[in-house]
């Protein structure tokens, strides 16, 4: 910190507005990126939701074919059930034992039918099932074809800009410690509570860049003999003239064009 009470306060403005500039330029590499990663992201989600519905419905699948298989041996064994009987009213003595075998014959013959029906129902809904497995993996494929695309694009854009973000970012926090702390914390106060990210401007043709307020004259003579910190009283901005703005700008166009 013994450095930064050192700085003039013209050493100061500069450093901030190299900041500015520096932090400006790691914004303009982020917007590249824009909504990528979070596209990446929900499309991840959203082909792990699908995969696991679509395991889903082929465990139900199985489920039902196995529950089908079920019902088949046991109408094989109504049907053993009822040879059984219809034999046994060959060798009865009375009407009542006929009678009692023909009521279970009779049960059996409905279990039958009963187990039939459910048969035909389960196999309705597999059919039902297995089309909605084809769209869930059409749609699955879709959606990794996309995604892939969306990874790729994401990571074409991160192996062009990541060396220079990551640079940037080692400035920003190199010239963040050459600025006290009190300037540095109203930097970032600003630069938080603006649209564009911008908390130190020039002064273009006698207004604060970006804006329609006028800067009077004698608070343009103040600035420009860069003597004390100014601030914008309509966007609460920090003010350097647009000599110091050109110099810096130029001194940074050179850092930037390495990259």
């Amino acid at each position: 910190m013994a450095n930064t009470k050192e700085l003039s306060v013209e050493d100061k403005l500069r450093a901030l507005y190299d900041l500015q500039l520096i932090d400006t330029r790691i914004d303009e590499i982020r917007n590249v990126r824009g909504e990528l990663p979070l596209e990446v992201e929900d499309l991840e989600d959203e082909v792990a939701g699908l995969s696991t519905r679509l395991e889903k419905l082929k465990n139900d699948l199985t489920v039902i074919e196995d529950q089908i298989k079920a019902k088949k041996i046991a109408i094989d064994e109504h049907n053993e059930s009822m040879k059984r009987y219809v034999k046994q009213q060959e060798t009865v003595r009375n009407n009542r034992e006929f009678n009692s075998l023909t009521k279970e014959v009779e049960f059996q013959e409905l279990e039958i039918q009963l187990a039939e029906k459910q048969i035909k129902e389960m196999k309705a809904t597999i059919e039902h099932k297995k089309e909605v497995i084809n769209q869930s993996k059409e749609k699955l494929d879709t959606k990794t074809n996309h995604l892939k695309h969306k990874k790729t694009e994401l990571q074409a854009i991160m192996s062009e800009t990541e060396k220079e973000e990551t640079f940037l970012s080692d400035k920003s926090a190199e010239y963040q410690g050459q600025i006290e702390e009190r300037l540095l914390a109203a930097y970032t106060r600003i630069r938080t509570s603006v649209r564009n990210g911008l908390a130190v401007v020039s002064i273009e043709r006698g207004a604060s860049s970006g804006s329609f307020f006028t800067i009077p004259p004698q608070t343009q003579v103040e600035i420009a003999s860069r003597k004390k910190t100014i601030t914008d009283e309509h966007s609460g901005r920090i003010l350097v003239d647009s000599t110091l703005a050109e110099e810096e700008r130029e001194k940074m166009e050179k850092l930037f064009s390495k990259f």
